[in-house]
């Protein structure tokens, strides 16, 4: 099998990794689509830190600077809803890792937009999508998106225009914290996406780093339990991974 053939195979099974494989395991014949932007298991530069995963991704679609992949990432995740606290130090731990690491999120609404948006002028960003790699999901980061697709880089398992469903934000959620070196929460709630990224970096054995929250603030109520549990405290930004 060569990388044309494994983005056939991509295309024709909508980005599902079972199917995927199925179809590689029957030799399942599938219309070729030419002129795709995409990273295959099969080129050099796919990121061998994916190799760590369960279900390492066959094909990853992208739009923008694919030379991103070979730099140092790291990620900064967090809930949709946080508060003025949060989205403050979020953007000061963005700006202090900065020199040192592209910033990798979901491109979420609350803290990964805002992680992402801390980089854009001077810095660089990978953002996944739970969605197709052509999907401007959710709309409110149209914006954020094309700048994404400019300078910085989108990275989906699902090619064209596949839509945000339920279950691809698991698997979306293990790619970030498979790309990257230490996963960064500056909020989090007790049951969410954050904590599936958490869990599947915890998994491959990789340093989580929480922001800590007065007991009065519920946004932050997963970061408190995450350092009860074991993560870093990020009592002080010189603790973080430089």
């Amino acid at each position: 099998m060569n990388r044309e053939q494994l983005i056939d195979y991509a295309i024709a099974c909508g980005g599902e990794w079972t199917q995927i494989r199925d179809a590689i395991n029957t030799h399942r014949r599938v219309d070729h689509h030419p002129n795709v932007d995409a990273i295959t298991i099969l080129d050099a530069d796919y990121p061998r830190i994916l190799m760590g995963l369960r279900m390492p991704p066959f094909v990853l679609f992208y739009k923008g600077d694919r030379s991103l992949i070979e730099t140092r990432m790291i990620a900064v995740v967090g809930s949709r809803h946080v508060n003025e606290y949060g989205m403050a130090w979020t953007k000061r731990i963005c700006e202090y890792l900065r020199p040192d690491f592209t910033i990798v999120s979901g491109m979420a609404k609350g803290v990964d937009a805002l992680a992402a948006e801390s980089v854009l002028r001077d810095g660089s960003t990978i953002a996944i999508l739970g969605c197709g790699i052509d999907t401007i999901y959710p709309l409110c980061n149209a914006t954020l998106y094309h700048k994404l697709a400019k300078h910085h880089l989108l990275l989906s398992e699902y090619p064209g225009s596949i839509s945000p469903a339920k279950y691809r934000f698991p698997m979306r959620n293990r790619l970030i914290a498979g790309l990257s070196e230490s996963v960064i929460v500056t909020s989090a709630a007790m049951k969410s996406g954050t904590m599936i990224t958490v869990n599947a970096a915890l998994d491959m054995g990789k340093d989580v780093y929480c922001l800590p929250y007065p007991l009065d603030q519920a946004t932050g109520i997963g970061c408190n339990y995450l350092i009860n549990s074991g993560a870093y405290c990020i009592y002080d930004l010189n603790i973080l991974p430089h």
